[in-house]
Formats: C-alpha cells, sequence, structure tokens
C-alpha cells in the first residue's frame, strides 16, 4: 500500500495519495480539468479501487488457505479476465485510460503492468503472481502498448 508522508501528514491508499498530489503539486494535472471529466475519472479510481481490485485480493487470500477452493479461485479469476475488455475500450482512439496521462492510468498501472512485463525474476509476492495467471492479454491488446507508454513516464 503507498504511503506519502508530508511533515506530520501520513496519507495512505492509493486514491488518498493521487487526491493529495492533485492538491498539493497541481502540475501536470491527474485529474481533467472540466469538472464533469474529472468526476468521470475519480468513479473509475473508485470502480479499481473498490471493485476491481478485490479479486485479485481474494484470489491471494484463497491461495493462502490450507485446502484452497478451486472453483471460487476461477470465478473470481473470471471476474478478473472479464474487466481486461473495459480497459481496452478505454483506449480505443487514444493513449491513455480518459485520454491524456493522469489518475486513472496511475492507479491501474501497477496492477495491469504485471499483464505485459510478468514478474521480474526476484519477485515472490503471491499478489504479484495471481496478477500475471488470471489477466492474460491477447497479442493484439492494446493494453500492451498502454503498459509501455505509462511505464515510460517519470517516476519519484
Amino acid at each position: 500500500m503507498p504511503v506519502l508522508v508530508d511533515g506530520d501528514e501520513v496519507i495512505i491508499d492509493s486514491p488518498a495519495v493521487v487526491e493529495w498530489l492533485e492538491a498539493h503539486v497541481p502540475e501536470p494535472a491527474l485529474f481533467p480539468r472540466d469538472p464533469a471529466r474529472a468526476a468521470e475519472v475519480r468513479v473509475f479510481v473508485d470502480w479499481f479501487n473498490q471493485i476491481w481490485k478485490r479479486p485479485p485480493n481474494l484470489i491471494a487470500a484463497e491461495l493462502e488457505r490450507p485446502q484452497p477452493d478451486a472453483v471460487r479461485i476461477a470465478e473470481l479469476s473470471e471476474r478478473m479476465r472479464a474487466a481486461i475488455p473495459r480497459f481496452e475500450q478505454l483506449l480505443a482512439a487514444r493513449d491513455y485510460l480518459y485520454g491524456d496521462f493522469g489518475a486513472a492510468d496511475v492507479m491501474a498501472f501497477p496492477f495491469l503492468k504485471y499483464a505485459v512485463f510478468g514478474l521480474p525474476p526476484d519477485d515472490d509476492e503471491l499478489f504479484h503472481r495471481v496478477l500475471v495467471d488470471h489477466q492474460p492479454l491477447a497479442a493484439e491488446s492494446p493494453l500492451h502498448a498502454w503498459v509501455r507508454r505509462v511505464d515510460a513516464h517519470p517516476r519519484s
């Protein structure tokens, strides 16, 4: 979980960190300036954080049980696979999920990158393995190019 520390202020969780950055470091903007477009991105961020992230977390938890429920894992895996076309449709005729690089890309990239890059050799995190194994991409998926574009952005 990302943590941002600013003096005595501690901000946890990706959406809160992104909102803090938008308020304190407004350039480059992470949300569109148009209020309606910004609200659309916030709906995506909420969906991603509250809905999309649940299946991979639940799969990882199930795999850690003494006797994982294969049927439950398959159901959750299908939910992950079913979300892939949503991301791909957001990329129709544009380079980033909501047009310009922003909060939606920042939120989704750390999770979707595993579908493109796989696991680094020294990564033994079960959750990351779940992200590799349960969100396969077709060769023509626009997510391949999107991951590479987002990965090219500077990080701190």
